[in-house]
């Protein structure tokens, strides 16, 4: 890749090992970025190069602690517009919001619209993001948004298995079409489960729409948090006697000892998912693969940067 000049990357403390990876890949150097806390708790973000009519990037995935990490975010948008940044452009590989979609019970805040708002407001001119929750999300940013996917980086890790008898199962109808685009690139058929979620812990699977029974299968879904969706789904698998199961997402958030319980259930070979998430080394388990979404990153940024296509990426 070819060196980007005129450009500002900085990092904020959720995921600073993507950024640098990012920053290799683009033949960039990663910025300092310094984060202090007041006696009264607030924080103060400094930013530790010229961003003076700079082409700026801040990366900054919003994993727990959230709110720690967005309020760091804005105070890194506020010191690069202050700082006169010609463009600031926040690279966001995983937008924690984006599942606040919409009003599903009286008085309910719509809080992926709200944070889209104070991105804006602090002084963002542009988002990348990576697989959100849901489609309509990207209609809540006032200002351009370049939304990537993974699925070419997971097509490309599970093309080397023979796929005969192999079916791409989503967990739910909501993702049945991403599921279908990913099974596209395999050469399976597709197939989804009905699910009704009651709470966010909380969901029933009540049948499996396709033909499953005796296949190879690999569950699809955007992101894996405590994995009560992918359990409940797996038992209807396993009645259904397919002959075994690999788990791939996007974003691998495994909270609550989520990767054990996973990595644990019979017939389970292998968890897949992408570093658009830190995930700490204490809780990787020998079945799970971690493939890196810094190249489609960077590259992204490079056209950005170029005023050349990013969706000339998925052709």
């Amino acid at each position: 890749m070819p060196l980007v000049r005129d450009i500002a990357v900085f990092s904020g403390s959720a995921h600073p090992e993507l950024a640098a990876e990012i920053c290799a890949h683009l033949g960039v150097p990663l910025h300092p970025v310094r984060v202090s806390r007041f006696a009264n708790d607030c924080l103060e973000v400094q930013l530790g190069a010229n961003c003076r009519e700079r082409d700026v990037y801040l990366v900054q995935p919003l994993v727990p602690p959230v709110q720690e990490h967005l309020v760091e975010l804005l105070l890194m948008l506020d010191a690069a517009r202050g700082a006169s940044a010609a463009r600031i452009t926040v690279v966001m590989p995983h937008y924690a919001y984006a599942r606040s979609d919409k009003k599903d019970g009286p008085r309910i805040s719509i809080g992926g619209r709200l944070v889209a708002d104070l991105l804006k407001t602090a002084g963002a001119d542009r988002l990348l993001a990576l697989t959100l929750h849901s489609p309509q999300v990207h209609g809540f940013f006032s200002m351009p948004v370049d939304h990537l996917h993974a699925l070419r980086e997971l097509a490309g890790y599970f093309g080397q298995y023979d796929l005969t008898d192999t079916v791409v199962v989503s967990p739910d109808l909501g993702n049945a079409k991403e599921a279908a685009a990913f099974a596209r690139l395999l050469g399976t058929p597709v197939a989804a489960g009905a699910k009704q979620r009651y709470s966010d812990d909380r969901v029933q699977i009540s049948a499996i729409i396709g033909d499953v029974a005796g296949k190879h299968v690999i569950v699809l879904d955007d992101e894996i948090a405590k994995g009560s969706t992918v359990i409940e789904l797996m038992e209807h698998l396993r009645a259904l006697d397919v002959r075994s199961i690999r788990l791939a997402c996007t974003h691998g958030l495994f909270s609550s000892g989520a990767l054990d319980r996973l990595s644990e259930q019979p017939g389970v070979l292998e968890v897949v998912c992408t570093n658009s998430v830190p995930i700490a080394e204490d809780k990787r388990v020998p079945k799970l693969k971690i493939l890196s979404i810094a190249p489609a990153l960077a590259e992204a940024m490079r056209r950005i940067h170029n005023g050349e296509s990013v969706s000339a990426l998925f052709a």
